[in-house]
């Protein structure tokens, strides 16, 4: 079984000493360091779009450019966890994908919030418009899973995933192609370079609706944070945005 699991990162990092795992540099095209780390901007790739689409520029590389049976992608300082140790290994990842086709990490549970609600409080509601308008004009099939995911509460973040590559090809091409499409009708020239990441906190919300449509046989594994992630501020942060209109960001 080969598996390939990309490895998104930004800056040197720790990395695991596995070869399923290949860190990979997002955004090199535009960086003005270079790491010791496979390049997203070569082969066929949208390098340049990274300060957009984020860690999806290592999936769209990795898409287009590794032949493996299974692909898959995290961060430099996100990991699916396995059993007995914080980064899973390449022996366990094969054992759980001979009996299901796809990982994906636990959902997040958000409680007080839709998942519709949660991002116009975060972020712009014309994104999930725009969002909704293509899926609406292009792929109308996938109205039902939209709405449905838009008023859960739950759902799967950080674009991480590990698919067999038949999978991960109709994946792929749905979500390049919903993004592209969306990329040409929303106006982000006034978005500051958080909200510029756009189009990677869309996906994060597409993948649950491809999830929710075509409902694959799946396993989700818990996710394991290299660094503190901050809880106290992140809970104040989503409080404040929730009942301030949005207008509120903990930085």
């Amino acid at each position: 079984m080969n598996i390939k699991i990309v490895i998104a990162a930004h800056k040197e990092y720790f990395m695991p000493d596995d070869p399923v795992y290949l860190p990979i540099h997002a955004g090199s095209s535009q960086a003005a360091v270079t790491l010791p780390y496979l390049r997203d901007d070569a082969g066929k790739n949208i390098s340049g779009k990274n300060p957009h689409f984020c860690e999806l520029t290592c999936l769209y590389w990795a898409w287009q450019n590794l032949d493996a049976d299974y692909i898959g992608l995290v961060h430099y300082r996100r990991h699916f966890r396995g059993k007995n140790s914080r980064i899973i290994s390449g022996s366990e990842v094969e054992e759980i994908l001979q009996k299901f086709p796809v990982i994906l990490p636990r959902k997040r549970n958000y409680f007080i919030e839709s998942n519709h609600s949660q991002y116009i409080h975060a972020h712009h509601a014309a994104d999930l418009e725009a969002v909704k308008q293509v899926i609406a004009e292009k792929f109308p099939e996938y109205l039902p899973a939209y709405r449905k995911v838009m008023k859960r509460t739950t759902g799967y973040r950080f674009n991480m995933c590990i698919m067999r590559k038949d999978i991960l090809d109709k994946y792929c091409q749905w979500l390049f192609e919903v993004l592209f499409e969306t990329e040409k009708i929303l106006d982000i020239s006034g978005y500051d370079t958080y909200d510029a990441r756009v189009f990677g906190f869309l996906g994060e919300r597409l993948l649950d609706i491809y999830i929710e449509h075509h409902q694959p046989p799946l396993t989700t594994l818990p996710v394991t944070n290299l660094e503190s992630q901050h809880w106290g501020r992140k809970i104040i942060s989503f409080l404040l945005r929730k009942f301030t209109n949005g207008k509120y960001r903990c930085r």
